[in-house]
């Protein structure tokens, strides 16, 4: 489980697939105190540790987490937010993240904000995903890229956030453009509430 507040973008040093899968090793300046079955947060992606390394380390995605996200998209050189996982004797200073992406979404817009900057994200309207609590509300929680934000003018199939430069030059915020692609993951107690409604 993570909380959405990165804590520094690593660097994909190289991309071997085989399988079907795909291995990203990465370079932070945590890697050193990282463990074997370690999980840890990539855009978002909540991976395993397989492989240790000189100031990197190694982590598989299967075909089900890149058929859901943008990691299928990465190569060597590009930045990724990485957040290792929650400890639970501290401050819960985002919002409850599982680490398990829902989709993709494309960056539609970006609109200066007095030194801010909102982004608008388009992601794929499905009804009765919309049912199941796949659907963002005015001041509620979503995660991008494994960023933890707030939620402003949600409409069916778009949500905007506002960046501040804080976060913009400590994420990969800062490579988005219009037209990028962005893993987001909706609320899990949206998702909740959604399926209590269902049972009754």
């Amino acid at each position: 489980m993570f909380s959405g507040i990165v804590e520094e973008t690593a660097i994909v040093t190289a991309v071997e697939k085989y399988k079907g899968n795909v291995d990203i090793t990465l370079k932070c300046s945590f890697a050193g105190d990282l463990k074997i079955d370690q999980s840890v947060s990539h855009n978002g992606v909540c991976l395993t540790v397989v492989r240790l390394g000189e100031g990197c380390y190694t982590v598989t995605a299967m075909k089900e987490t890149l058929d859901r996200s943008n990691l299928g998209l990465l190569k060597a050189g590009d930045k990724v937010n990485v957040e290792r996982s929650m400890m639970m004797n501290g401050r819960l200073d985002g919002h409850i993240v599982q680490g398990h992406v829902d989709m993709t979404a494309e960056c539609v817009s970006m609109k200066d904000a007095d030194g801010s900057t909102y982004f608008t994200f388009k992601y794929h309207y499905d009804k009765e995903m919309a049912r199941r609590g796949y659907f963002t509300v005015d001041k509620g929680s979503v995660t991008v890229n494994g960023v933890s934000l707030t939620v402003c003018e949600p409409t069916d199939d778009t949500f905007t956030v506002a960046i501040i430069p804080y976060t913009f030059e400590h994420t990969n915020f800062s490579d988005i453009t219009v037209g990028t692609k962005v893993n987001i993951e909706f609320d899990i107690l949206g998702k909740y509430i959604a399926r209590l409604q269902e049972l009754k």
